[in-house]
Formats: structure tokens, sequence, C-alpha cells
């Protein structure tokens, strides 16, 4: 009988790749490589209608989740089955069908679809939701069953203001599979371009060593500070983020480096956790390369990715900041030294081993910043990093690293291509069936047009879906439906994609289901639901930090009229910004120079608030409220100081 451990480690082994060796892994290489290979045919070399692009990217997507992701918990983990084998098939017909019969369908028969072509439609649909339960949980199947099912029935009554006319089965199929509003819409053709480029130019970097020269470089900076570890975490992560754009990814490659040291110096195992999980967090949302739903907010809002990136900067820095100043806090209040001077790298002898290996990040905002597509952006970031490695022989990139990188491209692409497939079937219901609309009109009518009901019944909204999508799925669900009411109550379109995008990313960190510091808490050794949420009180700033952007666009780099931002609003959004985390900082972890008594954890806490939104008068309470509290903390050390001097000198 099988043990109650192994029937753990099969169910743990769910939504993570089987780990194949043999002719079966060498199998999934070359398709893994021949997917990326096929991805740079398509984006640079080669003329490809956006439908073709986007099945053959789903058929291979389908086909890499059936032979790498076990289908339930009594599914072998190192090997694939011939039932896995059959559903591979069905992935390369689906990916197939429409590229050799597109002209049969649309040019003989003028789109008319017969019987073989709704098979194939249903079989998409279902291969594609099977895919989804397998790489990233039941949550995206089961919401897009219900979308479908919405979309067939309805027009029944219990439905009240969201019923309409039902959609004929075969127009629902026709629109899922054949039409580019579907499941090869526009969140898979963002997938198929931008998303699957910069991750393949996240390989190319790693396979370079980047990740060590991430890690030394942030030891070299902050390993001397007060929580030293803590704070190269920090900037590793955040550094790191330019790579995977992926919190859990992010985890597994600094978190068994930073997370050992944070524990040598005495951090308990669950803060340690926290830390990385935190500062992984926002790897997602710091620029040039940020999570995959960046890339989808640009083709969503239909402005220029370089916009999303530059309007991420001071949010991305809010958030680390709060981060920061938290870790510092937690520092002082244990007494905790930094590393010793002798055991630290030097900056300048880590930027002369490997400093080039900036210079491809260096491009790629360049070239964004000069109007390029994000297209040219990440084949330029690949082409310099392949040459910049030549100039030490420890970063190469020669053949073999090469083929490396496209099969750990063509590997890392599938949670999100699929994500991005899948969410495909909401998003066509919401189009077929305008409940985006009618959804956004009833958030203003329980939010009494009050800009700040309405922002909070969309944060909970997303909260709420973070149960079970991960963050790229919850932003396309959530930009879909709950967005436009934020636009329609006068948040600027940007603003409230970046509100969404904002709370998707912070899923990773939002208990009961908290990935990256559930993946941290492993590393760490400690308790996964206690470092879950105290990586939720780490990333507590990361809270208010939409509010602020939702209520003064200016931090996004953005005006209400369009016009040029003038730069002493922008400095001011930042100081006042920096201010308010800081006293959420404090208030949160109820210590600053001694522990808080209620008065001054309020007044902190109340400093904060005043400074959300923007405005003269707010500003000057909230910044008032922050010099009485610090005021009665500089009093009270004194206080405790001079009694400790008494008490020593009796």
């Amino acid at each position: 009988m099988e043990s109650k451990k192994t029937r753990k480690e099969k169910q743990e082994a769910l939504n993570f790749q089987r780990q194949l060796t043999g002719f079966q892994g060498k199998i999934v290489a070359v398709i893994a490589i021949l997917f990326s290979i096929f991805q740079i045919y398509a984006n640079s070399i080669g003329t490809i209608q956006e439908i073709h692009r986007n099945a053959i990217h789903l058929g291979f997507l389908l086909v890499l989740s059936f032979l790498l992701y076990p289908g339930n918990k009594k599914s072998n983990t190192h090997k694939f089955s011939l039932w896995d084998i059959l559903l591979a098939i069905g992935g390369v017909i689906v990916g197939l069908y429409i590229v050799i019969f597109y002209k049969d369908i649309f040019v003989v028969r003028g789109g008319q679809a017969n019987l073989l072509d709704y098979v194939v439609a249903g079989l998409a649909i279902v291969l594609t939701l099977i895919a989804g339960k397998r790489t990233i949980g039941w949550f995206i199947p089961i919401l897009g069953i219900i979308f479908l099912l919405y979309a067939r029935f309805g027009e029944f009554s219990f439905l009240g203001m969201f019923a309409h006319q039902n959609f004929t089965t075969e127009r629902l199929l026709y629109r899922m599979y054949m039409t580019t509003e579907g499941l090869l819409g526009i969140t898979i053709s963002i997938s198929s371009t931008y998303i699957f480029l910069f991750i393949l130019f996240g390989a190319f970097l790693s396979a370079s060593g980047a990740a060590d020269l991430f890690n030394d470089l942030a030891l070299a900076i902050a390993g001397k500070r007060r929580g030293g570890p803590a704070q190269v975490a920090i900037l590793s992560s955040a550094m790191m983020g330019t790579l995977s754009g992926s919190a859990v990814a992010n985890v597994a490659t600094t978190g068994t480096f930073t997370i050992p040291l944070m524990k040598k110096i005495g951090y308990a195992p669950h803060f340690a956790g926290a830390v990385e999980a935190a500062s992984s967090t926002g790897g997602m949302m710091m620029p040039p390369i940020m999570g995959a739903a960046a890339f989808i907010m640009a083709g969503f809002v239909g402005v220029p990715y370089s916009t999303v990136m530059l309007a991420a900067v001071i949010p991305a820095l809010l958030y680390y900041a709060g981060v920061i100043i938290m870790v510092d806090i937690e520092a002082k209040r244990l007494g905790l030294s930094g590393l010793s001077d002798e055991t630290l790298p030097r900056v300048w002898d880590v930027l002369k081993k490997r400093g080039l290996l900036l210079l491809p990040i260096v491009v790629i905002v360049w070239t964004l910043i000069e109007g390029r597509t994000p297209l040219f952006a990440g084949f330029a970031g690949i082409i310099s990093t392949i040459l910049v490695s030549w100039f030490h022989k420890d970063t190469r990139i020669g053949p073999k690293k090469i083929l490396k990188a496209f099969e750990e491209a063509g590997r890392g692409a599938i949670q999100v291509g699929i994500a991005t497939a899948a969410t495909g079937i909401i998003v066509g219901v919401v189009g077929m069936t305008g409940v985006g609309s009618v959804l956004a009109y009833n958030i203003l009518k329980i939010s009494f047009g009050q800009v700040s009901v309405a922002l909070v019944l969309v944060m909970l909204t997303a909260i709420v879906l973070s149960l079970g999508l991960p963050s790229t799925a919850l932003y396309i669900v959530v930009a879909v439906t709950a967005a436009p009411a934020l636009i329609k109550a006068g948040i600027h379109p940007l603003a409230a994609h970046f509100f969404v995008f904002w709370f998707g990313v912070l899923s990773n960190v939002t208990p009961p289901v908290a990935l990256a510091s559930y993946t941290a808490g492993g590393i760490a050794g400690a308790d996964p639901m206690k470092t879950g949420w105290t990586g939720l009180k780490l990333t507590v700033a990361g809270f208010i930090i939409p509010f602020m952007f939702a209520y003064n666009p200016v931090i996004l780099m953005q005006t209400p009229d369009g016009s040029p931002v003038p730069f002493d609003k922008v400095i001011l959004a930042a100081i006042t910004g920096i201010i308010g985390v800081f006293a959420l900082a404090v208030a949160v972890l109820n210590y600053y120079r001694t522990s808080l008594n209620w008065l001054e954890r309020i007044l902190f806490f109340l400093a904060a608030i005043f400074m959300i939104k923007p405005g003269m008068i707010t500003d000057a309470i909230g910044i008032g409220l922050l010099a009485i509290a610090l005021f009665i903390q500089i009093k009270k050390q004194k206080d405790i100081n001079r009694g400790a001097n008494h008490e020593y000198l009796a």
C-alpha cells in the first residue's frame, strides 16, 4: 500500500513539472526547443497570420502540458503515460487544424463551419481546460465552465440583471476557436509574442550567470547593513525580477541563497521566508520586465509597453521602500547586525567580473524608451546577452547553453501560456454577453458613485479571486469585468488597470493561497501559513499604494487630461508616498525606537491613511500626525534610556 508520505509527495507534485529522464526527457526537451525556435521564427523571420501563430502556440502549450504535468495525485511524476500521449496528440490536432483548413473554412466555405470544425473547436476547449487544471489548478477550468454555461443558458431568470439571450452551441464553439476573440484571442496573442520573447530573454540571461551577478552585487551593496542578509534578499530579488517575472521562480532562485543567510544572523525561519516572498513578489512589479500581466495590460489599455514600464517605476520603488523599512525596523527590534566585511565581495570586483551582463537590461530599457516595440527590445536583449557573455570565459553562451535556454523558455512559458488561453474563454464570453458592462454598472450603483467604495469593492473582488487564480489570470478576469467600473467612476484608465494588476501580483503573498510565501516557507523549513501571514504583513504597504496612484495618477507618470506630467508633482507624490509607507510600516510592526502604545499606533496608522489621497490639507494632517507620533516615540526612548542609566548608577 502507498504510504502517507508518498501520497503527500504526489499531491504536492500536481501543478509542478515532472522530472523526466532518459528517452522521454529528450523528447520533451526537443519539443520545448522547437517551441522556442518556432516563436523566434513567427516573431521575426517569418510572416504568419495572428490566428495561425496563436493556434500553433496553443498546440505546443497543450503538448508540453500533458507530457510534463501529472494528471492527478495517482499519476507517475517521473514519466508520462499512454493517456498523456493521446492528449498530447489532441493538442497537435488543435494546433494544426485551423492552420491546415483555414483556406477551406474561410475562403472556400465563406466562414461556414461544418460538423468537424465544431468537433475540433469543442476538443480545443476541453483540452485547454484539462491543461489548465494540470498546470494551474481547478479554479480557472471551473470558472471557464461557468462562463461557457452562462453564455449558453444566460436567459434563465435566476441570473436576474445578468440575464441575456442564449447563444447557440455552434456560435459559442465558432467564437471560441475560429476567431481571435476566444481561445486564440488577445490574451494568448500577447503570450505568443511579448511574453514568450521576454521569457526567452530571461532564460538567456540566466544561462550567462546573471543570477550570480545579482546575488554578489546585492551582497556587496547591502551585506554590511543592519540585518544585511534581508536587505540582500530584497535587492537580489528585485534584480532577479528582471529575469523571471514570476514570484515563485524568483523565490526558488534567490531564496536558496538568501534565506539561510537571514536565518544565520538571527531572523526567525518564518520571517526569513516571508522577506524572500515579499521581495520576490515585488519583482513582478519591477521594470523593465514585469509580470506577464503587464504586457497584457498594455494591450488592453492600448498604450506602448514603455508607458506601462515607466508608470511602474515609482510604485515599485514605494513597494520596495515599504519592505526595506519593515525589515530594518525588525532588525533594529532584534538588535541584529550585518555580515562581516571580510566575507563580502566588493562592488568593483563583482562589476569587473560580470558587470557587462547588466548591459542587456540597459539595452532593453533604452530600446523601449526610444519607442521600439517590446518584440524588438526582446530580440535586442537576447542578442546583446549572447554578445556580452563572450567577454568572460565563465559567462560564455555557446551552442549547448543556447539549446538549454531554448528548452528552459519552452518549459517556462507553459503555465502563463495556458492561463492566457483558458482566460481567453472568459474574455470571449464577456465580449459576447456584455456582462462586463453590467457588472461595472452595478459596482457603480452599489458604491453610490463614491470612488473610494468602488476601489474597495474591486480590491475585494481581486482578493477573493486570488484564492484560485494565478496573478496573470486574475488580472485578465478582473480587467475585463471590474476595471471598466473604475474607469467610469473617473479613475484614469491606466491607473484602473494598474490597480487590478497590483492586486493580482499581491495574490502571491495573500493567504490562504500564497504560493510565493509557501515556496519560501518550504526553503526556510518554516510553517507555510505562518510564513504566509508574515509575508502579508511585510507587504502591507502594497495594499495602500494602489489607492495612492488611483487618486493621484501622477505617481504613474500620467495626468487626467493627458498633458505633460509636472516634475515637481512627481517628486512631491513620491516623497509623500514614502512618508505614508514609513508610517504604515511602523504601525503594522508596532515598533519604531521602542514598542508603540495604542495611541502611537493609531497616530502612525492615521498618518499613513491621510497620505493616500493627494492634497495639501490631507498631506499636512498626515505629516502633523506623524510628527506627533515621532515626538512621543523619541521622548519615550529618552525616558527609557534615562531610567536605564539611573538603574545602572544606582
